[in-house]
């Protein structure tokens, strides 16, 4: 079997053509470049002709042919120009999940079929099985071994004929193995450094590098104040709908996060959690569903201004009113370069905990933002996959409308897995989270999973 190994420059891809090529495949490596501009990023210069050069000898090294497929027509098409378009939206897409589905299982995918490969081969951190269907082969994904570096999200959007061609030689490892692998066989990425940042572009500053598409306009960054929430019509919705959807409608439901950081779990003892009936979940309509997934939302909240006279010449000044909801915080250079659970980059003091993003409105050009980790902007207990944007890996387990069942779910990568109820109805797939989750992020996507760690399925947020 003739086996092509996308070979990045990295440990990772390297191990992974080693091992293929010692257990008797005929293998080759091919490079891809997908970025030539450098504009917006931190180092200023092509990171790829340095991988590329790298790549060459790892394949010098293994005693494998060595080709080059230039595939940046087809990265700025189908993964730089959906980012540009979805920033400009108010979104937050995943480049790297759409750079998998659309370039290396995809256009590199029939670069490799050019050249004779019958598989592709890549260094990711996750697991293939094959079952015997009543159709054919079934194709399971499955987490990596290395609960550190599972890279199973970002193939979330793969099909059984991308996967049908794929292999993933090193998820059955953990990272120190594959550093221990390439080091013993002398290869020139043993100790090179995991990329960061934007697959194929590196690491970037994210609003100069958006800035090639997207304008810069100044626009008011509102402070929401605690006050808001409980005079907000859809926050008392959740309030008080959620109580009806529980074990014990008596309990005190919990919709603000335990957690305070993108990679820790809750705490000892599983954290707060809402204990739901599933009964009352399968008898709630869907209209009440809906409402209950859609998230807060600001453009209620406006300042009036006053004039007063300053000083011992009494100049006339202008200023805001007081409001007991919230207060204008600062300024900013565009909406569209925020993102919800952003602290970064904000540049508002005198608060005594972090400033997160909690909403953006991209038409008024506003964003807004709340003090705290356990700040009630930042959490939120349900969210819908529209019926166009879900995939199922695993077509053969697809829901049906009425259809409801237990998953763990993972809303961005590295997140530890999350217990939801999963239910499908007409007008979408909706999650249901035992515990509340911080930045629900528009344009990100969500990913489920069964109980033995195999990737079932996705969907846009």
């Amino acid at each position: 079997m003739k086996v092509c190994v996308g070979l990045s420059g990295g440990v990772d891809s390297s191990v992974a053509a080693l091992l293929l090529k010692r257990q008797g495949y005929d293998v080759f490596a091919m490079f891809m470049q997908n970025w030539h501009d450098t504009e917006g990023t931190l180092h200023g210069d092509c990171e790829w002709e340095e991988d590329r050069f790298v790549a060459e000898m790892v394949a010098r090294k293994i005693g494998i042919p060595f080709y080059f497929v230039d595939l940046s027509k087809e990265y700025r098409q189908r993964v730089v120009d959906y980012m540009f378009d979805e920033y400009s939206k108010g979104r937050t897409p995943n480049p790297d999940v759409l750079c998998n589905r659309e370039i290396k299982f995809d256009a590199f995918m029939k670069a490799a079929g050019r050249l004779g490969a019958d598989m592709v081969a890549t260094g990711h951190y996750c697991r293939k099985e094959v079952l015997d269907g009543p159709q054919g082969p079934v194709y399971r994904i499955l987490e990596g071994v290395d609960p550190g570096k599972d890279q199973s999200y970002f193939l979330c959007q793969l099909s059984q004929e991308q996967l049908a061609k794929a292999l993933f030689p090193i998820g059955d490892l953990c990272k120190p193995e594959v550093r221990r692998l390439a080091a013993e066989a002398d290869l020139p990425s043993a100790d090179k450094k995991d990329s960061q940042g934007i697959c194929f572009v590196g690491k970037v500053d994210l609003p100069v590098f958006l800035q090639q598409k997207l304008k810069s306009v100044e626009g008011d960054v509102v402070e929401v104040f605690d006050a808001f929430y409980e005079d907000n019509p859809q926050y008392r919705f959740i309030k008080d709908t959620v109580p009806s959807l529980l074990k014990d409608p008596s309990a005190e439901p919990q919709l603000v996060t335990d957690y305070i950081s993108e990679d820790k779990a809750a705490p000892a003892g599983g954290g707060v959690r809402n204990a739901y009936d599933p009964a009352a979940l399968a008898a709630m309509d869907d209209a009440t569903l809906l409402r209950l997934s859609q998230p807060i939302r600001y453009d209620a909240l406006s300042f009036e201004t006053e004039t007063y006279r300053s000083g011992k010449h009494h100049v006339k000044k202008t200023r805001y009113k007081a409001n007991p909801y919230g207060k204008i915080a600062g300024s900013h250079e565009g909406a569209q370069f925020y993102t919800i659970g952003q602290r970064k980059g904000l540049n508002i003091g005198g608060h005594k905990d972090s400033i997160f993003v909690i909403g953006t409105d991209i038409d008024r050009n506003i964003i807004y933002v709340g003090e705290g980790h356990r700040h009630k902007g930042l959490s939120r207990i349900c969210l819908r996959v529209a019926p166009e944007d879900i995939h199922w890996i695993r077509s053969d387990l697809s829901m049906q409308p009425g259809d409801m069942r237990r998953y763990r779910v993972r809303i961005r990568y590295r997140q530890p897995l999350q217990d939801a109820f999963v239910l499908m109805r007409e007008n979408g797939l909706y999650m249901l989270f035992d515990a509340p989750q911080r930045g629900i992020t528009p344009g990100q996507f969500a990913v489920w999973y069964g109980e033995d760690g195999e990737m079932l399925g996705s969907g846009v947020i």
